[in-house]
């Protein structure tokens, strides 16, 4: 938030900002209480050179479309003549003239040029090449009546002045305005906290605009006062220069007051021309699916039912509730009496709207975070007392409505605040009288006796609702500085929790087989998923930064065939990757079906790696799982494929991405692949870890190969090998797969290396033999024949 130190002077003395010792001492004090000064900017140093000068003529060259010429009078009787581009000034405009001879802040210096032939005697200014806002878009216009001749910073008043630009975090809903930040920074300087105390009262006759607030849930609170006397003219300088040194544009008095009272009081609130609001009235109501409605941006939007509106009497709608007003309503130059209108709105339902319609405004910012539901009162008549500087016949009609919803937060809220918890949690040992004096000035009023007090929470403060949030505001205004950096004692250890361990030992393991962890993005783009062969069923999301983003994963899959197309288009073939994270397939419920999930690609690489590296991973865990190749989950490969089944329960799939879906992501290269439901497999209770002998008895390799139907699953073979070899077998290896016409259309030749070893003796040809003996019945039952 920018922050004016003249405006911020008006609530208290905190520094002078022509001294930058006291203005740096001013950005400490912010920063010590939440508020971090992220850039101190001293603005209104004016530039030599640049004087006030009226237009008295325009005339346009046939030969210079984009510049015209124009004559002015710097209060001298002469007509200067200058080239300018801008086409926002007309004749009797008074502008900031750039003699010959000025230097500019941007170190350009006004000289005498040309342009076809005729000499330029100056220059015309903006805003911004003044150093008076961030408007470049065209000149600045004075004020009428401004002198002529006299330098712009002495006929606008311009004096040096500080912005300070600090960070509000969402958690002090009260510091989006001037008066919350003057209040803490008065309490903590010990300094008098002047706030605006208007005196304007209702004196005119009672009128009234009827309210209707249907969705009491999203709107508790909704005042309409009514104010004639009207006069739509510019504001007071002093004004306009304060909005826009806070990045606000001025407008007209009536649009001016009403920002100023938000960035003053953190009240947002809107004027609508009472002459031009249907019925006279407001009615407050969900949208229909599909209702539009222009807002003062002048885009036609959709809602939704989730989304408020304020309508007129006739049920028309009018703005959307807390975030912006629409075209049709807003103020012009022949509006002479408004409804103003203050309001409460939900603050789950104002971040709804703002998220979906992805509109944004400096009201929905502030009813996020939380405004004061019990500040309107005061806000009305700071709006009045300053929209009265410049209409003197201004007049506030008695009668206003205020209608309010049980949903209201009520007006007083109190917590017990023990002083042995205060310095339990800050490592303090304060007393329990000391708290009044950090509390009282921040407008958290303690009463009571004993170590007990009871503290009323202010209105403002709604983000304050428990004991540790008043400790908090104790910690502030003590000093977090002096609250020292003992570490508090606990019980319980700190340590890793069985859920992490588990998921920590799955990152080690595939490190350790040489696979590097790969975090692609989360949000796919359509069509993504029918490329990787998955249902294309998935979530969309309403407001993507880009359409390229806008579809949230249900598989890891397409991220990964992505970085190996990438890596491949990079020349870097045969890389292994694994993701762990979370998808969201739909569900029939209101969320996802959301876990986390784990996806193993090996580039160049064939079914059997994947399944080595599965069984990796299942050692090391303590789980297993049947190789189902009945099951083939979509877009891996038919026949070198299979689910990973526990029971009933699928824990995943191994095998090799089908042809197709390799091609439509562009990767020329087999990639083989392990899928897993990471909570699934971690979740389950580990089988017990058994200790196993090393023998120091040398090993015998036994290679044997077997002739079987494709309808009979290699891991059934390999179940069957081990089974026959009983004890003796300590590794095997599947190293060959062989098709050909010899045998046949559904026939294939595996061919598995057996590791025999015994624990205590030597291994003779009679032991291998009986192994093999072993080893050929178990296949033959399983309907395999051992090539010869």
């Amino acid at each position: 938030m920018k922050i004016l130190l003249s405006w911020l002077n008006e609530y208290g003395d905190f520094a002078d900002p022509t001294d930058p010792v006291a203005v740096a001492r001013l950005a400490d004090t912010l920063t010590s209480l939440g508020l971090e000064v992220e850039a101190i900017a001293v603005i209104g140093d004016t530039v030599d050179g640049v004087i006030t000068a009226r237009i008295v003529e325009l005339v346009a060259h046939p030969d210079a479309a984009n510049v015209q010429r124009v004559y002015v009078d710097a209060g001298d009787g002469e007509r200067l003549h200058v080239w300018c581009g801008a086409d926002n000034i007309a004749v009797d405009d008074i502008v900031p003239l750039a003699v010959i001879g000025t230097e500019m802040p941007n170190g350009m210096k006004i000289e005498r040029r040309g342009i076809l032939g005729i000499d330029s005697e100056g220059m015309l200014c903006s805003a911004r090449e003044l150093g008076l806002g961030d408007d470049h878009a065209g000149i600045e216009i004075l004020p009428p009546g401004t002198p002529l001749g006299v330098p712009y910073g002495d006929a606008l008043g311009v004096t040096p002045d500080v912005l300070l630009d600090a960070d509000v975090t969402r958690n002090r809903p009260d510091c989006w305005g001037y008066v919350g930040i003057a209040r803490d920074v008065a309490a903590k300087l010990g300094v008098e906290f002047r706030p605006p105390r208007p005196q304007v009262e209702a004196d005119g006759q009672p009128a009234t605009t009827p309210v209707e607030i249907v969705d009491g849930d999203r709107c508790a609170r909704f005042t309409s006062t009514v104010i004639s006397g009207v006069e739509v003219k510019p504001s007071a300088g002093w004004m306009s220069a304060r909005l826009t040194a806070a990045g606000m544009r001025p407008i007209n008095n009536v649009v001016d007051v009403s920002n100023y009272v938000m960035l003053e009081l953190n009240q947002p609130n809107h004027a609508y021309d009472l002459d031009t609001l249907g019925g006279g009235g407001f009615r407050i109501r969900l949208a229909t699916a599909g209702e539009t409605l222009t807002t003062l941006d002048g885009e036609r939007r959709a809602f939704s039912t989730d989304d408020l509106l304020i309508c007129d009497a006739n049920d028309v709608p009018i703005g959307v509730g807390g975030v912006m007003g629409g075209l049709d309503s807003e103020i012009s130059g022949a509006t002479t009496t408004v409804a103003l209108e203050m309001a409460w709105f939900s603050l789950v339902g104002i971040g709804q709207t703002v998220t979906r319609t992805n509109l944004r405004s400096e009201a929905s910012a502030r009813f996020e975070r939380g405004v004061d539901p019990h500040g309107m009162p005061t806000a009305i008549k700071r709006f009045a007392e300053l929209l009265r500087e410049t209409c003197p016949d201004l007049v506030v009609h008695a009668g206003g409505a205020d209608e309010q919803t049980s949903h209201l937060p009520p007006a007083e809220r109190s917590v017990d605040v023990r002083i042995d918890a205060v310095n339990r949690l800050l490592g303090t040992d304060l007393a329990v009288d000391a708290l009044p004096g950090m509390l009282d000035p921040i407008g958290y009023t303690v009463s009571g006796s004993g170590d007990v007090r009871t503290v009323v929470l202010p209105s403002w403060r709604l983000d304050s609702t428990d004991e540790v949030d008043v400790i908090e505001e104790v910690a502030r205004h003590y000093g977090y500085d002096r609250l020292g950096t003992t570490v508090p004692k606990s019980v319980v250890h700190g340590g890793l929790s069985v859920r992490q361990q588990r998921r920590r030992r799955v990152r080690d393991v595939l490190l350790g087989l040489g696979i590097s962890e790969a975090m692609p993005n989360p949000f796919l783009a359509p069509g993504t998923l029918a490329k990787a062969g998955l249902p294309v069923d998935a979530i969309t999301i309403s407001n993507p930064l880009v359409t390229e983003e806008s579809v949230l994963r249900t598989s890891l899959r397409p991220g990964l065939l992505q970085a190996i197309a990438y890596n491949e288009s990079h020349r870097s073939a045969g890389v292994r990757l694994f993701e762990i994270g979370h998808v969201y397939p739909p569900s029939d419920g209101e969320l996802p079906a959301e876990y986390e999930a784990l996806t193993i690609v090996l580039a160049g690489e064939e079914a059997p790696a994947a399944v080595a590296v599965w069984r990796e991973l299942a050692a090391a865990l303590g789980v297993g799982a049947r190789i189902d190749q009945g099951r083939v989950p979509a877009g891996l490969h038919a026949t070198r494929s299979a689910t990973l089944q526990a029971g009933k329960q699928p824990l995943g799939a191994v095998g090799e991405v089908a042809p197709a879906v390799l091609a439509a992501f562009g990767v020329g290269e087999r990639v083989a692949i392990v899928e897993l439901n990471l909570d699934e497999i971690i979740d389950r209770d580990p089988k017990p870890a058994q200790w196993r002998p090393t023998s120091r008895q040398p090993s015998s390799d036994l290679d044997l190969a077997f002739v079987l139907p494709v309808s009979i699953p290699a891991e059934k073979l390999d179940k069957a090998i081990r089974q026959g070899a009983g004890s003796l077998l300590v590794d095997l290896t599947l190293f060959d797969v062989f098709r050909g016409e010899r045998l046949g259309p559904d026939g294939r030749s595996l061919a598995y290396r057996l590791r025999l070893q015994a624990a205590d003796r030597n291994l003779t040809d009679a032991d291998i033999a009986d192994v093999r003996r072993g080893v050929e019945a178990a296949a033959t039952k399983l309907g395999a024949e051992l090539r010869s």
